[in-house]
């Protein structure tokens, strides 16, 4: 059980997977829901301080570079284009703005972009972090539900 609730755990800290990949894991391996949901929320949370702190400054640092300029230099881009969209679309309300992209669990939004795009907006930390963990709390509700209404129909077709 506790290598089940760690692989929960891993699955969430993945960027582009994140908990939207570690509840539904959760959820079709029989894992009681709200331990597989606080897991998933703490290992999506545990990168996010580390990415708003230094993944800007390392981005930039590896832009230039002849192996990893092209893929830093993506993520600056990708960074940048959800930042400019997020401040383009919110104007004074980033906050809830960040809270939104980050909690409706689409392809490319999530905990690790959301934080990049708010570094890069030079959001301030605390309101930064704390609308980064609304989201994840939020899209983590969803991908719940979702997952236990699709395996719930499924269980009850099969």
């Amino acid at each position: 059980m506790l290598k089940k609730y760690l692989i929960v755990f891993f699955i969430s800290m993945v960027p582009l997977i994140e908990l939207r990949g570690a509840i539904p894991y959760a959820v079709a391996f029989g894992l009681p829901t709200l331990q597989s949901y606080i897991i998933a929320v703490l290992g999506n949370m545990l990168p996010v301080p580390i990415i708003y702190l230094f993944a800007r400054k390392v981005l930039e640092w590896g832009a230039d570079k002849p192996v990893i300029g092209k893929f830093f230099t993506f993520c600056l881009e990708k960074g940048k284009k959800g930042g400019e969209k997020l401040q383009a679309k919110a104007g004074k309300g980033l906050f809830l703005a960040l809270f939104l992209f980050v909690g409706i669990p689409l392809p490319g939004t999530g905990a690790w972009t959301g934080t990049l795009a708010a570094s890069l907006l030079d959001m301030d930390f605390k309101s930064s972090i704390l609308a980064v963990m609304c989201g994840v709390i939020l899209a983590g509700i969803i991908m719940g539900v979702a997952s236990a209404g699709l395996f719930g129909a499924l269980g009850a077709f099969f």
